[in-house]
């Protein structure tokens, strides 16, 4: 275990006896651990050996948090840097309709809300969120309570060599509904680790949209975790937008455990220069009439590199599942590499599950076609590659985020081109 996160460093965080006690109860766990390998099927084609967790500290630096970027008021938002709370404004509304968001440690049953979804999946950065972080949040909505308009946390890492650990909880409420919007940011000249955790649990009948956004800067490292638990006919959409980093990664498990239990899970994202875009999957399948659809479409130019794995898995007592997994790529340079896994674990028989990878340059078809009829080489890859992701924009969960993520794709495509011109 790195000598920077001792549980000594986790106790000196502030906070009630039972979170301190359990961070410094997850860092003495991590001395019985290693930091992975790429030995482990978890991490393999990853770069992890280049980590030097020594080479980062808890910060108490503070920058400009970012503001949402969305279409319409959101209901709540909260604003967060390195972790820690900065501001929280939260509609009279949600207010009168029993909705909390803020600090976990506020809430009357903070204490058993966190880790009562990730626990069972904890991997060795999960443990590392567990010891240091800083203020867990919460988003509570109440039995039959909808919220119409999203819920917003900004998470911005700062400070050079900056190890971030920013924690989120969400319940959703028997037949309650909401959206949640996740941005991640960091600035470009520092060099940040980035840890987050978030949990996802939708009651009986709920109905939960959740979508992160990633614009992290280039020098940062993030390895994530989103764990999500899926009730009788509860329906979740988790997505995920990746621009940034030098290397991302994103583990998503998705837990169907009851009967009639639907996940929508999308990813779109988006490489170039050296960065590392890495996706790992879990759609888990344990009760009977589940149904799952994953859908990641990526784009590499320059010497990127991306990375998807993911796994559907069917229990013994999941009869009727229906799960599907689509992971398509496209690679805009000869020097750009993708790699694509898909994997199936099924034991039970009465099931319909698929799965499918492709990668792949822009078609010469569709240039040839729009070529022909007089738009330019530059341009007709730039409409391919938009329309490509745009199947993707066009599912996630948060509407209002749709033009933003447009103007995101076309910024990484005018850098591509300029790459390209400047060879």
């Amino acid at each position: 275990m790195s000598s920077t996160f001792s549980p000594d460093a986790a106790q000196k965080i502030d906070g009630p006896a039972w979170l301190v006690n359990r961070r410094v109860a997850a860092a003495e766990a991590l001395r019985e651990r290693a930091v992975p390998t790429v030995a482990e099927e978890e991490w393999r084609y990853s770069p992890i050996a280049q980590l030097d967790l020594d080479a980062f500290a808890l910060s108490d630096a503070f920058g400009d948090a970012p503001m949402a970027r969305l279409d319409i008021e959101p209901a709540a938002t909260v604003r967060c840097i390195n972790g820690k709370v900065v501001s929280i404004e939260v509609s009279d509304a949600l207010v009168d309709q029993g909705v909390f968001v803020g600090l976990l440690t506020d809430h009357a049953d903070g204490e058993s809300a966190l880790g009562s979804v990730s626990d069972d999946a904890g991997d060795y950065f999960t443990q590392l969120n567990d010891a240091f972080t800083p203020h867990p949040l919460l988003v509570d909505i109440p039995k039959g309570v909808t919220v119409d308009r999203p819920i917003v946390i900004t998470n911005h890492a700062a400070g050079d060599h900056a190890a971030t650990f920013s924690r989120l909880v969400v319940r959703v409420g028997k037949n309650a509904e909401a959206t949640i919007l996740d941005q991640y940011s960091s600035d470009d000249d520092d060099v940040v680790l980035a840890c987050p955790v978030v949990e996802l649990d939708v009651d009986q009948a709920g109905r939960l949209g959740y979508l992160s956004i990633q614009e992290l800067g280039h020098s940062t490292w993030q390895i994530a975790s989103q764990v999500a638990r899926v009730e009788r006919d509860a329906t979740i959409s988790a997505g995920t937008a990746a621009f940034g980093g030098a290397y991302a990664r994103s583990r998503a498990d998705t837990r169907l455990v009851g009967r009639g239990a639907h996940g929508d899970l999308q990813a779109l994202y988006f490489g170039d220069e050296s960065q590392t875009l890495d996706f790992r999957t879990y759609q888990d399948h344990v009760a009977p009439d589940t149904t799952s659809n994953l859908l990641y479409k990526g784009v590499v130019g320059g010497k990127a590199r991306s990375i998807y794995t993911g796994l559907i898995r069917v229990r013994p007592g999941a009869r009727g599942t229906n799960a599907y997994q689509t992971n398509r790529n496209l690679k805009l340079s000869d020097d750009a590499w993708a790699e694509s896994v898909p994997n199936l674990e099924i034991e039970n028989n009465d099931v319909k599950c698929s799965h499918a990878s492709t990668v792949s340059p822009v078609d010469d078809d569709q240039r040839f076609y729009l070529e022909s009829r007089g738009v330019p080489t530059g341009e007709a890859e730039r409409l391919i590659v938009a329309g490509f992701l745009d199947e993707v924009i066009t599912e996630l969960a948060v509407p209002s985020a749709a033009q933003g993520l447009r103007r995101s794709v076309a910024t990484k495509l005018a850098r591509q081109r300029e790459q390209e011109l400047g060879q």
